[in-house]
């Protein structure tokens, strides 16, 4: 690593490249602090042409790289290489332009999602992801994760929100991917987890504050019966703009850890949004409040403005990080069910928790089915966290089970990708891996994510090694 830190050194400056043993571990882990590894070297970039220069001398030095930028991540998506180069892109944070005509803006990677609503917010619009870190994680790394949110139920995942991504591809080019006609290689990069390159600019679809906006809070004795109630709801045909879920034990974290008031002695609590035209949602609110109520909410909180909205919320968004109050550890995972399947999976979850031992919490995306139940334990009890894993993992073929998937929007980086086959066959990893093969034939980008075992090309069937498809048939101008 010497020979080519100084090659960084030489071209970034000493103050971008990072070597001291103690900074370098400020690096070691994303938001999943599970999986570590300290980097060899940390460069922190300010432009798509030094990002280019960096890719271009790991790729001459066969040195892996990965693209890093708030580290909120929650699959290990972006763990370093020991051996290798971690580019972060926390100080690419300008917006770069606003264009409220055409409804969006166009921002670099480092760019803090809801600072892009701050912009805006003003014109009357808003960037519409909104994970529950959008406090802190970047838009880079939204593209990266496909990215949801709350409110990712009505208006989409990151991927509906991208008009255009600058990439500096696995070889060192810069490139603009966008939203047109013939095949859809921006639909493809956005959640691939950088490992198809690394994106330095990006063009965001805005969209138009509501009308109004109705929020209600529901408390009921069981999560089996907060489960019939979505039911209920999305089969009257009603898609609110949110609808979210959380046990007893992530409420009591995040009673401790916030005060939101929720109400005493609930199993579970629902959080309801509705946004929209005033006259429309004024008779879906009516309707959603007796649905409530019909499948046993014992109290109902409706926000009467902004104040009561935010608290009622602010249990929600803090309810991961507030876990950290009542365990010393625990594994969150980002299983997808179908709606309808929500009370049977609730129910087994809470079976596997008691057989196991080991509590799980449940909070979660209820509307489209993501679940993110938070497996706790404490790490420094001998064997705690295999068991951890093992329920995780039992968790996960429960969706897969049910039709669902291992992941809904966190990725899965490193710590999902040993369940890939669960869900696909042999050929399928395959098929997928060609597709990484002909963005990075060299297998430098963001190694050892997403697949179980990942390959050189020239072990993928059809690819020979270090040879991009494309260019062995006289097409890389396609690219």
């Amino acid at each position: 690593m010497e020979e080519i830190t100084r090659a960084l050194v030489d071209l970034l400056g000493p103050g971008a490249v990072i070597t001291d043993p103690v900074r370098l571990r400020t690096y070691e882990c994303d938001g999943l602090t599970h999986h570590r590894a300290t980097p060899g070297v940390v460069v922190l970039p300010e432009s798509a042409e030094q990002v280019a220069a960096v890719v271009r001398l790991c790729v001459a030095a066969g040195v892996p790289y990965v693209a890093r930028g708030s580290g909120t991540g929650l699959s290990g998506g972006a763990l370093p290489r020991t051996d290798g180069v971690l580019i972060v892109t926390a100080r690419m944070r300008r917006i770069l332009e606003i264009d409220i005509a055409n409804r969006r803006a166009v921002v670099e990677p480092g760019v803090i999602n809801l600072d892009v609503t701050r912009a805006v917010r003003s014109e009357g619009y808003y960037f519409a992801p909104d994970p529950s870190s959008q406090q802190i994680c970047s838009v880079g790394g939204n593209v990266a994760e496909n990215s949801g949110g709350a409110h990712c139920l009505k208006y989409g995942f990151t991927a509906h929100h991208v008009l255009a991504c600058e990439v500096v591809t696995p070889d060192g080019e810069i490139v603009t991917l966008t939203d047109g006609p013939g095949y859809d290689l921006l639909g493809a990069f956005v959640g691939a987890e950088g490992t198809l390159g690394i994106t330095t600019k990006i063009t965001v679809r805005l969209t138009r504050v509501p009308e109004t906006v109705q929020t209600l809070l529901a408390a009921f004795e069981s999560i089996e019966a907060g489960g019939v109630a979505v039911s209920a709801i999305i089969g009257a045909g009603v898609v609110p703009a949110a609808i979210e879920m959380m046990d007893a034990l992530s409420i009591e974290a995040a009673e401790d850890a916030v005060a939101c008031g929720y109400p005493p002695g609930a199993g579970a609590v629902l959080i309801v949004e509705l946004d929209g035209p005033a006259a429309e949602v004024e008779h879906q609110f009516a309707e959603v409040e007796r649905l409530c109520r019909d499948a046993g909410a014992f109290e109902i909180r409706i926000a009467a403005d902004d104040a009561q909205r935010a608290l009622i919320w602010k249990g929600r968004r803090s309810a991961f990080a507030a876990v950290g109050r009542i365990s010393p550890a625990y594994l969150v995972q980002d299983g997808v069910i179908p709606r309808t399947a929500l009370p049977e999976v609730l129910g087994r979850i809470d079976e596997l928790s008691r057989q196991s031992g080991i509590k799980v919490a449940n909070v979660f995306h209820a509307g489209d089915g993501n679940l993110h139940p938070l497996v706790l334990f404490d790490d420094a009890e001998p064997g705690a966290a295999e068991r951890a894993e093992e329920v995780s993992g039992k968790i996960l073929d429960l969706c897969i089970e049910h039709g669902g998937s291992i992941t809904g929007e966190h990725g899965v980086g490193v710590d999902k990708s040993r369940y890939m086959p669960r869900m696909f066959t042999d050929i399928d990893l395959d098929t997928m891996q060609m597709v990484r093969c002909a963005f990075d034939p060299a297998g430098l980008c963001n190694p050892g994510k997403v697949f179980p075992t990942p390959r050189l090309c020239g072990e993928v069937p059809g690819v020979r090694k270090g040879v991009h498809p494309l260019v062995e048939q006289g097409k890389a101008d396609l690219f």
